[in-house]
């Protein structure tokens, strides 16, 4: 199909020339991530531009702003260490690029932004959890909230901030009612303002009690408070959040100025005490099935194994290579509204690299599940019976460990990046894969890598020259793009199932041959 030609069907109605994919309810959006008992706890913080969001962040790290600055789209992860560092993990490197010792100092000239920056500090807060600050929510479309979701699900809470002075979009709410959905701690800071800001410096905005409960919001101030107008703000934006997202009526709301810092920080400490435990207690440290002889099913016929699960592999492979091939045709045609539309040429990298990152957790999560759905229904053949969880994490062990054999140029551990003549390069490496993680996670227990794509730094240099405002140019080199990552990523799914096929093959052959599992 010529990119002159793309086809109607679908593609929503705009009020304006920048609303496209940006301002869509994210009805679309996956749900959130469910955090598993060894990720790391973590608070994502994210709000609209001018809300003060980076502010209140140094001010509960007791930081300059300055050094929270990070690239546009990159996010921000807070952790701790003895001695601060800084650090930015780009796609296309196996290393991360240090932004030397003094953290005020400019990041390094990279080819294109990072999709994190670490920054490492001696704050004892760091040590029960986590910081992590996300591009304005202005700037999220339907891919980039996918990921948000993907991180706060991960991660377990979730700090809005917005200002007195602004409202919720619709975005915003869509994105808010998803986080609800997926059963994450959900608190809220309101920033003064502008109009707030000049009188904050006047007396404490609130006291122990100002944190409001699952009854209502924020105590009612003395008469003649300087910050009467922010608690009657505070009050106006919970009741627009409850018209649209009632599941958030227990959700936490507090001021944000200076003096409240130390009320948020009890609030977020007793959430991260709350939350570690009840991960803690989620997985026993020892599942049923992790020790012990697991036999195999007497009269079991071992001939029509290797058969059962080719067939197994190839249904899922075939599936999972439809719903991408459909995922890729939403995102071509979310891509050229914004061309045309939307952010235009010099937008197009961040825009089709956020899309990416999206495409690798939804490939990543498929091929994971269909795997998990093959083990089970083969392994509960071989010995007669549903697999406990212990035992399951033996098989899945010893088949990662059969994959690890395989051919160099079979390698599964690898970077597909997209290049500036609209091909696909590959670069090996579990330092590759690790640059492209936005929030990196437990190590993983899977059988397979996660599916990692992105775009590498000559997309950035060529879309965003001046002289290259060439929307028509931009449609077709997207498409080109796209078309052949559908083609590598069709490729390696294949390769991924026929792997998994043959190495789940010799472990349970290895097991009907001695009558037990060995693994």
């Amino acid at each position: 199909m010529k990119p002159d030609s793309l086809p109607s069907v679908g593609v929503p109605d705009r009020s304006g020339p920048a609303e496209s994919s940006r301002c869509t309810p994210l009805a679309a959006c996956r749900e959130a991530a469910e955090p598993g008992p060894d990720d790391p706890l973590a608070v994502v913080v994210t709000g609209p531009a001018g809300a003060g969001r980076r502010e209140l962040l140094a001010g509960l790290l007791g930081v300059a702003p300055g050094m929270l600055t990070v690239p546009v789209g990159s996010y921000l992860v807070v952790n701790y260490a003895k001695e601060p560092t800084r650090a930015a993990y780009v796609p296309g490197y196996r290393q991360s690029h240090s932004y030397g010792a003094d953290l005020l100092a400019a990041g390094p000239a990279l080819a294109r932004p990072p999709r994190r920056v670490e920054l490492s500090l001696p704050n004892p807060l760091l040590r029960r959890f986590a910081l992590l600050d996300t591009p304005d929510t202005g700037t999220l479309g339907v891919a980039a909230a996918r990921v948000l979701l993907d991180v706060v699900g991960r991660a377990g809470a979730l700090l809005f901030v917005i200002s007195a002075d602004q409202a919720f979009t619709a975005a915003e709410l869509s994105l808010l009612a998803e986080a609800a959905r997926s059963q994450v701690e959900v608190v809220f800071a309101v920033t003064p303002g502008i109009a707030g800001r000049a009188t904050a410096a006047d007396g404490p905005t609130t006291d122990d009690t100002g944190a409001s409960g699952p009854a209502g919001p924020l105590t009612p101030p003395a008469a003649g408070h300087p910050l009467d107008s922010v608690r009657v703000a505070v009050a106006a934006h919970r009741a627009a959040l409850l018209s649209a997202v009632p599941d958030l009526a227990a959700a936490r709301w507090h001021l944000a100025g200076q003096a409240d810092h130390p009320a948020l920080l009890r609030g977020l400490v007793d959430w991260s005490v709350d939350e570690g435990l009840r991960r803690a207690s989620a997985r026993p440290p020892e599942p049923p099935g992790a020790h012990g002889r697991v036999t195999v099913a007497p009269e079991l016929d071992p001939a029509g194994l290797a058969e059962r699960l080719d067939r197994q592999a190839r249904t899922c492979a075939q599936r999972i290579r439809q719903h991408l091939a459909l995922e890729l045709a939403s995102i071509h045609l979310r891509v050229v509204q914004e061309i045309v539309f939307g952010v235009g040429c010099a937008g197009l990298p961040q825009l089709l690299d956020q899309e990416m990152e999206a495409l690798s957790l939804l490939a990543t999560a498929r091929c994971d599940e269909a795997v998990r759905g093959i083990v089970d229904d083969a392994a509960a053949w071989v010995f007669g019976a549903p697999l406990a969880e212990g035992v399951r994490a033996r098989i899945i062990r010893a088949v990662r460990w059969g994959l690890v054999e395989q051919p160099a140029d079979r390698e599964l551990d690898k970077v597909l990046l997209v290049t500036s003549t609209a091909g696909v390069a590959e670069l090996a490496g579990g330092g590759a894969l690790d640059a492209l993680a936005t929030f990196p996670g437990a190590v993983r227990v899977e059988a397979l890598p996660p599916v990692g794509v992105a775009l590498s730094g000559g997309c950035w240099q060529q879309w965003r020259l001046p002289g290259n405002d060439d929307p028509n140019g931009a449609r077709s080199w997207a498409q080109r793009a796209l078309r052949e990552v559908e083609l590598e990523l069709t490729r390696e799914v294949s390769r991924r199932f026929e792997a998994v096929r043959h190495s789940l093959d010799g472990v349970l052959a290895d097991a009907v041959d001695h009558g037990i599992l060995l693994a």
